[in-house]
């Protein structure tokens, strides 16, 4: 079973020491070809592409002149150590044994905009560039042009390796997209987490994305290579609802009150 989560907006640039090595991320020339447009980009281009503030379009036009392979401990960090939104507090690096990562990196990967896609402990250098970003480049007029056939031929290899054709997908709509699931070699499995508002079972957007990394990271505590261990998910007070559930779509309820 592949795992599939996405990248977070928010970077933790700590310098830390990784309990395994560290590995180099498998399309990073590709990544080097989207990099060296993003460092034609003024500030101003950067604001009006990703409609983000002049202050973060200085920082990112600023990381993009700075970003160059080949990639080291000391001028990039593992990735799985540097996101650090709402899924990667669910799935708390910091806490996983070396045995935990050992695993993550066989069966974890995250999708992302600059990379198309990570292994936990591949090295990366802080960026911006979401998934959904409109970038002009040779295949098209976004990302989504550039990454889906390249993403999609990666993803079946590491299927064949692991000898699998279940994909967990815990990514967000706007990464996944960029997988052509028509090509794809494997039945995907898209859990939806909800919690009990107002007498309703409902998608909390934050409470959701925390969810998906406290199932990766019950994936990966629990050993789980088969699709049916993952009903047993029942950190934070989840637990698996047969009724709610579709075979492709299975769902995980809360009624703690929030």
């Amino acid at each position: 079973m592949l795992l599939l989560v996405s990248p977070a907006k928010d970077l933790d640039l700590t310098p830390s020491v990784t309990p395994l090595a560290v590995t180099q991320p498998a399309l990073l020339a590709e990544a080097t070809a989207l990099a060296a447009i993003c460092k034609t980009l003024t500030p101003a281009d950067l604001s009006s592409l990703m409609h983000i503030s002049d202050k973060l379009a200085g920082l990112n036009a600023a990381r993009f002149a700075e970003w160059q392979p080949p990639f080291t401990p000391d001028n990039a960090k593992a990735a799985l150590f540097m996101f650090n939104g709402d899924v990667y507090q669910g799935l708390d690096a910091a806490t996983l044994s070396k045995d935990d990562l050992s695993f993550a990196q066989q069966q974890l990967r995250i999708l992302s905009g600059l990379y198309g896609v990570l292994r936990p402990l591949d090295l990366m250098q802080a960026y911006r560039l979401e998934m959904g970003t409109s970038l002009a480049n040779p295949a098209g007029k976004d990302l989504y042009a550039y990454w889906k056939s390249r993403l999609t031929a990666h993803l079946n290899s590491e299927l064949a390796a692991l000898n699998t054709d279940t994909v967990l997908n815990l990514a967000s709509q706007e990464y996944f997209k960029a997988v052509d699931t028509k090509a794809l070699r494997a039945r995907v499995i898209s859990p939806e987490f909800k919690d009990l508002k107002n007498g309703q079972y409902k998608i909390i957007s934050f409470y959701a994305k925390k969810a998906r990394g406290l199932m990766a990271r019950y994936v990966i505590q629990q050993r789980l290579t088969a699709l049916e261990g993952i009903q047993g998910f029942n950190l934070a007070g989840y637990y698996y609802s047969a009724e709610h559930s579709c075979p492709d779509k299975p769902v995980f309820l809360r009624d703690l009150p929030q």
